[in-house]
């Protein structure tokens, strides 16, 4: 059957207190409609359609070529919010999915029970519903005998008695496509707030005589809506508590998952131990076995196998494997650090690439460097990259030993070899196996690399 799916976000959000639309708000790194709409497209076969209304366009821009759009203006009910689809899917579907944007703990495989659900349901609707002591403002579910559900109470007019029902109705629908543009048509208008409910229809297929199937959700997190900030970090705490359950089901250690803070996208290979307060953002890919944390931030960047990251922050930067780094190192976009490279505390790499086996001492700054393998840059070495206008390049050759607190202004090259004396400001090109030293820096003697000794 072909399914669509209908995502309700055209609600202002008032009770967000911000000038951001609701739905743009991130969850675990991600705007929250991405986690409604991730659900929706694992359960249906067709592009959805987002209904938007405040901030349309904001919205939009966001959803680029992922779903359909269609404009709710006025904002006039949930039933009416759904109207607004009827000239872009009536007639080109069996079935469709209705739910809301901003419950972003809602699981895809929960939206295909629904489906398969409605799928056997001779009526025209099949619905989700949870048990729970809290009713959070739901509705209420009232049943027949036989088990199908009768009517949605809304809190606000429900007797004594229908508020003592614990069956409460999570919002989550999916109609046979054909019955439901005819029913939203005879959806009757509200008469306190002057708008149209999609629950409505509840009532009309029951008069028709017809079946309305309940799914009983067994999770009660995935109905958590949001409405304020409160509910908004509610939502985070559960979205990262199934994030770090997942990983650790994958063979990730964690030492306190509840203060470890990993983003959806991220990906980590098993055996890697994960310490307390490490945060891990954006399209960030850890290999196996590494040693990471405590206190590290790492953003859209890549680690091998094996490396030890101490205390230390990364954006955009790119380890290889068996790299030790910390505490107290900083990679900025475009560090690529090879394999065994060793990186001390306070150092800091941008725009750079550290070739096997170098060694930054601390309280260095490589910047727009290559570094060749096996060289030694000494503490408070400093590439002095920028010349007011433009960025300069650096070029270090293999086995070269800088010296601590050397300045090297670049564009510059170091040859294969060559060593520069504590202090030295190095303005000049130094060729391979020579050793520079003072201030501007000169060559004072020709090396002889014990790898070149028979």
């Amino acid at each position: 059957m072909k399914s669509t799916a209908i995502l309700l976000a055209a609600g202002q959000g008032t009770r967000m207190k911000s000038s951001l639309p609701k739905v743009l708000h991130p969850i675990a790194g991600k705007p929250m409609i991405w986690h409604a709409l991730r659900a929706i497209q694992q359960s249906t076969t067709e592009k959805p359609v987002v209904v938007v209304g405040h901030g349309a366009d904001e919205v939009k821009a966001w959803l680029g070529e992922s779903a359909q759009t269609v404009l709710q203006e006025p904002q006039l009910g949930t039933g009416h919010a759904v109207m607004q689809a009827e000239s872009l899917l009536k007639g080109k579907n069996d079935l469709v999915v209705v739910c809301y944007s901003d419950m972003p703990l809602l699981r895809g495989e929960t939206l295909q029970q629904l489906v398969e659900t409605q799928e056997k349901n001779s009526g025209p609707i099949s619905m989700l519903t949870v048990i729970a002591d809290d009713p959070r403002g739901f509705g209420r579910v009232i049943r027949r005998d036989d088990g199908s559900v009768e009517a949605i109470v809304e809190e606000y007019v429900a007797t004594p008695e229908q508020l003592q029902v614990k069956e409460l109705n999570v919002g989550g629908y999916c109609f046979d496509a054909n019955w439901l543009w005819d029913a939203l048509h005879r959806i009757p208008k509200n008469p306190q707030k002057g708008e149209y409910y999609l629950t409505d229809t509840v009532e009309l297929a029951t008069r028709d005589g017809l079946s309305v199937q309940a799914n009983v959700m067994d999770d009660l997190e995935e109905t958590i809506g949001i409405n304020t900030r409160a509910h908004l970090a509610e939502v985070e705490a559960a979205m990262r508590r199934r994030i770090t359950q997942e990983h650790m089901l994958n063979g990730v250690t964690m030492m306190d998952p509840a203060s470890t803070y990993i983003e959806v996208d991220v990906k980590i290979g098993r055996d890697t131990i994960l310490m307390p307060n490490t945060y891990l953002h954006g399209k960030t890919e850890i290999g196996e076995a590494n040693v990471i944390g405590p206190n590290t931030i790492i953003r859209d960047s890549k680690i091998g196998n094996r490396c030890k990251i101490l205390a230390s922050v990364m954006e955009g930067a790119t380890l290889e494997d068996d790299v030790d780094m910390g505490p107290f190192a900083r990679l900025r976009k475009g560090a690529h650090l090879g394999s065994h490279v060793r990186m001390g505390n306070f150092g800091e790499v941008k725009d750079s690439y550290l070739a096997e086996g170098v060694k930054m001492g601390h309280f260095s700054y490589v910047g727009n460097a290559q570094i060749g393998a096996n060289t030694n840059i000494g503490a408070g070495t400093i590439t002095c990259n920028y010349d007011g206008e433009k960025k300069h390049n650096t070029e270090i050759g293999e086995d070269v030993f800088i010296g601590s607190d050397t300045m090297l202004v670049a564009p510059l090259k170091i040859g294969d070899g060559a060593r520069t004396g504590a202090g030295a400001v190095v303005t000049k090109n130094v060729a391979d196996d020579t050793l520079v030293v003072g201030m501007p820096a000169r060559a004072i003697k020709k090396l002889e690399r014990k790898s070149k000794k028979k």
